[in-house]
């Protein structure tokens, strides 16, 4: 079968299939080569399949949805996992992590990213190595051998590891430049002859600001970007075992920031912080996050979830141009429904909010008409309006609905 005959035979069913599914079959028709007799059955079983799979009109998709969601995620364990197969990293998968996405925490419990390198750069180890040095946050506290606090000069000794100056790419006089930031009027910074010791006298005489300056002192950013506490260099190898490239993996997250890093490839860096993802990329990039991260939470457990659920619950979070959470504050408390948003929490306060308000409920949805009573609930054959025509006693023709 020549190749515009067979895309004839598939375009006979154009009304019925989407293009995307029209095409796929085209590819892999061509792709094996097969007899007319052969195509043809394909094409069969694809549009039986196609429309088996079809949802049924009135059926209720958000309480399936739910329910396909929610059955398999309480059969998670609660735990955290090693991420990648490193040691060193911790992430939150299960049960905890899926609250997380669903709630829209402002910050995960263990935020990460995967950090991608330009080609050009991302087969080069001591490349890799520079820019996560470049990544991970330095402080003061991570460059010293001991801190000590001089009560009667009001004044902070720091002792600097060499060792440490050397493997964070960091030099006495980045330190001392950090301190001179904050050091105020009054205060003064002295380096020992050897360099490694360095006395930062405060100038204040107040006890409980000299401890906050110690405080400040040990948190202070000397070198990285702020929010990403450790970074680690990692290979990605192909089936073969052969060298990829190097993924930089970091506990923390600040999207913006390192975006801007020159030499990270800024269309395959992720992370897991939704939120993050919103302000940085908008909208379409949060949606695409929330059905990522529900997706490999549930893969990591062996849970095989309909995709379109996972779809259903990322559009019902983002479909209003903002992201919102799953709950009170967002898609449950922003129904149009006031016994709706009554049913689900704070029942009393919804109901004299809306009375003070003087709303109406249409009861128009599932859960208002279930508590109601006495009505068809919406959904399959309780939305169907039947309009016939009679014959009346006296021979007369009518109209019932």
């Amino acid at each position: 079968m020549s190749d515009s005959e067979l895309w004839s035979e598939i375009e006979k069913y154009h009304e019925m299939l989407p293009l995307s599914l029209r095409q796929e079959l085209f590819e892999k028709i061509k792709q094996y080569g097969l007899t007319r007799e052969e195509a043809l059955a394909v094409i069969d079983e694809a549009v039986k399949r196609y429309l088996s799979s079809l949802v049924a009109p009135g059926e209720a998709v958000g309480m399936v949805a739910a329910q396909s969601i929610g059955e398999p995620a309480t059969q998670m364990t609660l735990r955290t996992f090693h991420f990648a197969g490193v040691r060193e990293l911790n992430v939150t998968l299960g049960l905890p992590r899926l609250i997380e996405i669903v709630d829209l925490r402002r910050e995960p419990s263990t935020p990460l990213m995967e950090i991608y390198l330009e080609p050009s750069i991302a087969t080069n180890e001591q490349e890799a190595l520079r820019l996560a040095r470049e990544i991970e946050l330095t402080t003061i506290e991570t460059l010293c051998k001991s801190v000590v606090m001089d009560y009667y000069e009001k004044s902070i000794i720091l002792e600097l590891d060499p060792e440490m100056l050397e493997n964070r790419d960091v030099s006495v006089d980045d330190v001392v430049k950090a301190l001179n930031k904050i050091k105020g009027r009054k205060g003064k910074v002295e380096v020992s002859e050897d360099g490694f010791k360095i006395t930062f006298y405060t100038g204040l005489e107040d006890l409980i600001k000299f401890r906050r300056m110690y405080d400040r002192v040990l948190n202070l950013r000397v070198k990285g970007i702020k929010g990403i506490r450790h970074a680690i260099v990692k290979p990605v190898r192909d089936e073969q075992g052969n060298l990829k490239e190097y993924v930089i993996l970091t506990e923390g997250s600040n999207l913006q920031a390192v975006l801007s890093i020159e030499g990270v490839d800024p269309k395959r860096t992720k992370t897991n912080n939704i939120i993050e993802i919103y302000e940085v990329l908008g909208i379409e990039a949060a949606r695409a996050a929330i059905i990522n991260e529900i997706k490999r939470v549930l893969d990591e457990h062996g849970l095989d979830v309909d995709y379109r659920h996972i779809l259903m619950v990322a559009d019902a979070m983002t479909y209003t141009g903002k992201v919102r959470q799953v709950g009170r504050h967002g898609v449950a408390g922003e129904k149009g429904s006031i016994l709706a948003r009554a049913s689900f929490e704070v029942t009393v306060k919804n109901l004299v909010e809306a009375a003070m308000r003087g709303e109406m409920d249409e009861l128009k949805g599932v859960i208002e008409n279930v508590i109601i009573e006495s009505r068809p609930i919406p959904i399959g054959t309780g939305a169907v309006k039947l309009k016939m025509r009679y014959q009346g006693p006296m021979g007369s023709e009518g109209e019932r609905r």
